[in-house]
């Protein structure tokens, strides 16, 4: 029997689409695109043009409904990513947050925010190891921060200034993050 490469290519097509039309491999696949994405994208760090951060009234609540208020963050180095256990560019980032947050925890104020359910949090948190903690907003995000799209991640020095704002997945256990966030350091 011989099969020609035109039904070679058509059987390959349709595995391939019936992979990302399955939930189950739809997710896998995304995340894993999204990975080599954020390896080779560079986060843009801003050097021109600062945006101000100027209101830091808004609060943030952790599973046992203690409340963070973001005025505490004022004068510090702050990381703000908002993300979802459900999205794929978050899932590909994360592993690079977490190298960062390990690295970074007792210098930078790092705010993993979601809005998704925290039994769905603590599961995501358990299954890949990660030790950074994830707040839920406890009033609603001050104008300052417009998140249409997820991830965004705002890097923010002592004065207020926006310094990176991300939006999708990248690097950020990268040398240019990790350079940048230790020359707002000193």
């Amino acid at each position: 029997m011989n099969i020609s490469k035109k039904t070679i290519s058509n059987i390959i097509f349709l595995i391939a689409i019936a992979v990302l039309v399955i939930p189950q491999t739809r997710q896998p696949i995304q995340v894993l695109l999204h990975k080599a994405i954020a390896l080779i994208k560079p986060v843009t760090i801003e050097d021109s043009k600062f945006n101000k951060l100027t209101d830091y009234s808004w609060k943030l609540a952790d599973e046992n409904n203690t409340v963070y208020n973001f005025e505490e963050a004022k004068g510090k180095v702050v990381l703000i990513n908002f993300w979802a256990t459900w999205c794929p560019p978050c899932i590909a980032e994360m592993p690079s947050m977490q190298a960062l947050y390990s690295d970074y925890q007792d210098k930078v104020v790092f705010l993993f925010v979601t809005n998704d359910p925290f039994t769905d949090i603590n599961k995501f948190l358990a299954k890949h190891n990660y030790t950074f903690k994830v707040y839920k907003p406890a009033q609603a995000y001050p104008d300052f921060f417009d998140i249409s799209t997820i991830p965004r991640t705002f890097l923010i020095d002592k004065d207020g200034n926006v310094i990176i704002d991300e939006k999708g997945a990248a690097n950020w256990n990268s040398e240019a993050v990790r350079s940048t966030i230790d020359r707002l350091l000193k």
